[in-house]
């Protein structure tokens, strides 16, 4: 896998268990060099076998009773490579040289070169010379030492005896007698052949480049056939990004994960994706959780006042109700408890109050905020299929790179940008929404104080936390790029005390601070945009007024008698007693989401089988009326 700019992203074995990787290009010039006069000086002229070379080995067997030198060209080494087949006998040379003759008349001098440089064997499971160079010297072979090129000349001839991690002083003594023979030959003078052989040899394997994991994983996954496949990441960047997901949840619980991912919301290239704090091949490290389904929590409220906005219901200095409202059963209320009454709409978004967005939401039908979702490019999943008021406040499913494109759109003027990390021209989508109502948007968000020890930047961003503290969340963004984090549990379990302003968005700012240290400026407010105070608006737009405000309240919708909400209870061998009042029957009873219990008439039932830690539990009545308590379970 390679990343933007060529380099290797991460690297995987082949099939049976080796270490081999083509060419990135022309290898070193001096390594070819030594290679040439050590192995075969008359490859540029000989048909694949070298009479002169074999009639010269023939007569020291004779006269000295020992081999003294072999016969084997490159390409017959090439032969041998291909067929895997041994040396040691007449048979297998001649079997080699028919194919050696062979390989000539099919290919170039280049493309026999080139098929040595991928099979040499380089000790233990590495061929090639690429796989050597990464492996015992960290990095690519176009640039090499005289030692560096000396000591790949020789393994080869011997690569288990000679490994410079397991017999370092054997393989020192064959590379110095690579650079005797380099200085007697020409190829480099007696003084660079003594200052090589000072050179220290690499006594440990590195290990190969696995930056990515998961999303090279996915790559592969969808295009198995190609050899080499180049995606959109950026090495430095993803490299410092997933040093900061390793580190930035130390000294919190060891079970918490983190996902971050970085695009160029101009073009919809992802420049970086990190799926967890710490890749691993088993476990919980093993889940991309840029890919996972979650509650998104009230990271949607920007999109919701973006369409309150573009259909002419708000404007940003517009006051709205923050104050206890029945929706048909439906009675969200604020994270801290508190209801402040009439607010402007800049400070109901900042604050990130539940009851407004509630409001327009309703105003708007939950019909109308899916179809913009579903614009940006983004297919949220909806429990039961049916879209209701509490997707304002993240009651549905999506992913981190779903909501990263949806503020991508935002960010773009309202405009869907499709993400990829491929490299290729992918237009922009549809309009999500008209561009003053996203400029205004994220005129709001950028008024946001950062959070404590954060540069005092005008950062646009939005946290968010899901039901029962199960997700984290912190999506940011300026004029040219947008990072989304998420913090939590890979297995959906709580996460008592998590919130997405304390946990993610210090993540969010120190990742933007890694991507760059000065943001780049927000455009400027499309000529369209609605420049006002709330003394100059237009009359209509001063007070925003729910529609349905004269509908009489439904006194008989179900409430909860026990457990009461916020309750921190004892766990019991038989479950949890719960009795709802009101409501009509039958009831449906659910725990974070998933029904237990359904077609009981009673109004108290037990509820087995739940876990300690937060528990969301709802009641839904015959008619869809609901309520709903969180509870802690010891």
């Amino acid at each position: 896998m390679r990343a933007a700019d060529g380099s290797l992203l991460r690297a995987y074995m082949v099939d049976d268990g080796r270490w081999r990787l083509a060419m990135p290009g022309p290898a070193d010039p001096l390594y070819l060099a030594m290679l040439v006069d050590y192995e075969d000086r008359r490859f540029a002229t000989h048909a694949g076998v070298d009479p002169r070379a074999v009639g010269r080995a023939l007569w020291q067997i004779v006269t000295k009773g020992r081999v003294v030198s072999g016969g084997s060209t490159l390409t017959m080494q090439v032969a041998r490579l291909l067929e895997g087949g041994s040396t040691g006998r007449w048979s297998g040379k001649l079997r080699q040289t028919r194919v050696a003759l062979a390989l000539e008349r099919q290919l170039s001098k280049a493309q026999i070169l080139d098929l040595y440089l991928t099979l040499a064997p380089m000790g233990g499971n590495i061929e090639g010379l690429r796989a050597a160079t990464l492996a015992y010297f960290g990095k690519e072979p176009t640039r090499l030492t005289p030692a560096e090129a000396a000591l790949l000349v020789a393994l080869p001839q011997s690569p288990e005896l000679r490994r410079p991690d397991r017999a370092p002083l054997a393989a020192e003594a064959a590379r110095n007698r690579v650079l005797d023979r380099m200085a007697q030959d020409g190829v480099i003078t007696s003084d660079t052949a003594r200052a090589a052989k000072t050179d220290a040899i690499p006594t440990r394997r590195r290990p190969f480049p696995a930056l990515a994991p998961h999303l090279t994983d996915r790559a592969l996954a969808e295009r198995p056939d190609l050899a080499r496949q180049n995606l959109t990441i950026e090495v430095p960047l993803q490299a410092s990004l997933e040093s900061l997901a390793a580190t930035a949840l130390r000294g919190q619980r060891s079970e918490l994960s983190l996902a971050i991912l970085v695009a160029d919301h101009r073009d919809g290239r992802i420049l970086a994706s990190v799926g967890s704090r710490g890749f691993s091949e088993a476990g919980e490290g093993f889940v991309d959780m840029t890919q996972a389904l979650r509650s998104p929590g009230s990271t949607l409220k920007p999109l919701i006042y973006a369409l309150a906005f573009d259909q002419g219901l708000a404007h940003p200095e517009t006051l709205i109700d923050d104050r206890p409202t029945d929706f048909n059963g439906y009675q969200p209320g604020n994270f801290d408890g508190i209801f402040r009454g009439p607010v402007r709409v800049t400070d109901a978004l900042q604050m990130s109050l539940n009851l407004p967005a509630v409001l327009l939401t309703e105003a708007l039908g939950p019909a109308k905020v899916m179809a913009a979702l579903r614009r940006s490019g983004v297919t949220p999943a909806l429990p039961g299929g049916h879209a209701g008021l509490a997707i304002a406040l993240g009651g549905l499913g999506m992913t981190l790179q779903d909501l990263v494109q949806l503020y991508a759109g935002l960010a773009n003027g309202g405009r869907a940008q499709p993400l990829h990390w491929r490299p290729e021209a992918v237009p922009r989508g549809s309009h999500i929404t008209a561009p003053a109502a996203a400029w205004q948007v994220g005129h709001i968000l950028s008024g946001l104080a950062p959070p404590p020890g954060a540069p005092l930047n005008r950062l646009a961003y939005k946290t968010g936390t899901s039901y029962g503290h199960r997700d984290a969340w912190a999506i940011g963004f300026d004029g040219a790029h947008v990072i989304g984090v998420w913090v939590g549990r890979p297995d959906g379990t709580p996460v008592p005390g998590a919130f997405g302003g304390d946990t993610a968005a210090p993540v969010l700012f120190e990742a933007f601070q890694r991507l760059k240290p000065i943001l780049a400026p927000q455009s400027s407010p499309p000529p369209e945009t609605l420049l006002a105070d709330a003394s100059t608006l237009p009359q209509p737009l001063r007070h925003f007024t729910r529609r349905s405000q004269g509908l009489a309240p439904d006194r008989d919708a179900p409430e909860m008698a026990f457990p009461p909400d916020g309750a921190e209870l004892d766990m019991t061998v038989e479950g949890l007693p719960v009795r709802v009042r009101q409501g009509q029957p039958p009831f449906t009873w659910l725990v974070n989401g998933t029904p237990l219990l359904s077609g009981t008439r009673r109004s108290d039932a037990l509820l087995p089988g739940l876990g300690k830690g937060f528990s969301d539990i709802t009641v839904i009545d015959s008619k869809g009326r609901s309520a709903r308590v969180v509870v802690r379970l010891d």
